[in-house]
């Protein structure tokens, strides 16, 4: 298996619930979660920043709310 260079984000503190991300290449970023470090969301940059666009503009607030 692999293994992946794994970097944490700079929003995360220094306790747990740390995102940590890693882009072995230039068309796939992974990402974990320190509390579930077996569990990887794969995605691309495009599709990553489409959601980072949405989350910044409010358009993801009332999701899940009925």
């Amino acid at each position: 298996m692999r293994t992946h260079r794994w970097r944490k984000s700079s929003y995360s503190s220094q306790g747990a619930n740390c995102l940590y991300v890693s882009a072995p290449d230039n068309a796939t970023i992974r990402l974990r979660e320190s509390d579930e470090p077996n569990t990887i969301l794969t995605t691309t940059p495009t599709a990553l920043s489409a959601l980072i666009r949405s989350a910044k503009a409010g358009r993801l607030d009332r999701l899940g709310t009925a």
